[in-house]
């Protein structure tokens, strides 16, 4: 039976070998071109030869494991798989270390549990239960973990930041009809999950990420103090991002 791989048909193993160089120096350009857009979001110091490197990992990765029987072409499939490599290499640079990052996991693993058993959105007092924790010590949790952000890449999330959810889909300037679908679909996916979550967690998310207010301005607005809505945001954006995760993988890429 013929393998799938686009150069492994040469009998020669130095040939294939040679093949599948050609085949990664052709598409350096696009790790570059990808990984320079991702950058672009980024903070000041984030390093774009060490995203270049990561993408060059992916477009390897994509060269050995290529099907061209999927009627895809290689560009295509090592775009994706490309910004896949990427994205999952900045996902610890917003500073929440490991242990903090687990508790984000285990609160968005809690929810999407009680989610499916009830049918509903969970309240606070559900998902502290579901987690062995006591309301005040969830409470606590999530003030702890208010640096974590809405977009699939961690991307530092600065009080005062104007961001709007959009910003983490792809750019508006590559306009094929695959990227306006691909923003349409992630659009409609975000308002889904807006529309199931409890109205108050999504009304600070609108105030914050769509009308750019920061956490003391939203205070006064739902006569809340800015504790309560710093942990009502972690709490939206933590069952936003499970709702997302488990229905726009990040090997799709965003950007």
């Amino acid at each position: 039976m013929a393998t799938s791989s686009p150069f492994a048909y040469t009998e020669n193993s130095g040939n294939a070998a040679a093949e599948r160089e050609a085949l990664i120096l052709e598409h350096l350009p696009q790790v570059r071109w990808i990984a320079s857009r991702i950058h672009e979001r980024l903070p000041d110091n984030t390093s774009l030869e060490d995203l270049v490197s990561t993408g060059i990992v992916g477009l390897i990765n994509a060269i050995d494991s290529f099907d061209p029987s999927h009627n895809v072409k290689l560009k295509t499939y090592a775009e994706h798989r490309i910004r896949g490599a990427i994205l999952d290499s900045i996902r610890g640079m917003d500073g929440i270390p490991p242990h903090k990052r687990k508790r984000m996991k285990d609160i968005q693993a809690a929810v999407a549990k009680l989610e499916q058993s009830l049918q509903r959105a969970p309240e606070e007092e559900e998902i502290a239960a579901e987690l062995g924790m006591g309301l005040p010590g969830y409470q606590d949790l999530l003030l702890e973990l208010r640096a974590v952000s809405i977009g699939s890449l961690d991307a530092p999330d600065r009080e005062g930041s104007s961001r709007t959810l959009m910003y983490y889909i792809a750019d508006r300037e590559e306009d094929s009809p695959a990227r306006r679908l691909e923003r349409t679909e992630l659009e409609k996916l975000i308002q889904d999950g807006l529309n199931k979550m409890p109205g108050v967690e999504r009304i600070v998310l609108d105030l914050y990420y769509r009308q750019g207010l920061n956490i003391r301005e939203i205070a006064p607005v739902l006569n809340l103090h800015i504790t309560r809505i710093s942990q009502l945001k972690t709490q939206g954006i933590l069952r936003l991002r499970q709702y997302i995760d488990r229905r726009w993988p990040t090997s799709r890429g965003l950007y």
